[in-house]
């Protein structure tokens, strides 16, 4: 149900000047029984001023006093004839004043990291524009120089929610159509808790790139040789001693 304009002070209005019960007052401006009590006890809005929802054409006087008769009759808004027919504006999401000049970084990085979502998720994710996305797919926009890639929620330009939903998307048509993904790709298109719980892939330093397959370990011939006993004589290279060495060596005064 419609909820009326400025409901706590409306409801403000309707305990000071009705005699409708909490019950019925709660129901119509969309808040608990027990606030609207705190609000007659002067615990809750203390300093917020009434707004006359009869002043505004939100209710009627006998809509009012229909209430006050009947404990269990629930107040309704007046109908309005000019909101009648009304439909919701569509356009690119509104973005602060502040952030807009975020809004290009944020693109770059949904460009750089989820290249599967289209340009009309992106538009619809950051509030901007198809041409102002292919300029930066392109490399051709004019500051495309002096951007950097940030996260859009970082950024609060999008929930994470919101994110997640429009990958996820992207991941169902991606499979529906029948594309290949590496694995990089697939690690992008499920959600944050997701990626966070998986295990980090081992990455192999680009200085020894190329060579997965040698490995660091000895070979099962040189672990056999290792276990040999070698001869002290063979492993230092000795000569061998001769008679006539030990002869010199006892005519040595020095002996």
């Amino acid at each position: 149900m419609a909820k009326p304009l400025m409901a706590k002070a409306t409801a403000v209005w309707l305990v000071d000047n009705t005699t409708i019960s909490f019950k019925q007052i709660a129901d119509f401006v969309g808040m608990h029984e027990l606030e609207i009590q705190g609000i007659a006890d002067g615990d809750v809005a203390a300093g917020v001023k009434g707004f006359d929802p009869i002043a505004n054409n939100q209710l009627t006087q006998d809509e009012i006093n229909t209430a006050e008769n009947n404990p269990l009759h629930k107040l309704k808004l007046k109908f309005n004839a000019a909101a009648a027919g009304e439909e919701k504006r569509r356009g690119p999401r509104y973005t602060p004043l502040s952030k807009r000049q975020d809004r290009p970084n944020s693109i770059l990085w949904l460009v750089k990291f989820h290249p599967e979502l289209a340009d009309a998720q992106i538009a619809k994710l950051v509030g901007t524009t198809k041409p102002t996305i292919q300029s930066i797919r392109e490399r051709t926009h004019w500051n495309i120089s002096n951007m950097e890639p940030i996260d859009p929620v970082a950024l609060g330009l999008c929930k994470q929610s919101e994110l997640d939903a429009a990958v996820q998307k992207a991941a169902k048509k991606r499979a529906a159509e029948g594309g290949v993904m590496s694995d990089d790709e697939r690690r992008k298109l499920v959600s944050t808790e997701q990626s966070l719980e998986m295990d980090a892939e081992p990455r192999i330093p680009t200085a020894i790139e190329g060579l997965e397959t040698f490995t660091l370990g000895s070979s099962d011939d040189e672990d056999k040789k290792e276990d040999e006993i070698v001869d002290a004589d063979s492993f230092f290279n000795l000569p061998a001693s001769s008679d006539e060495d030990e002869d010199d060596d006892s005519d040595d005064p020095r002996y």
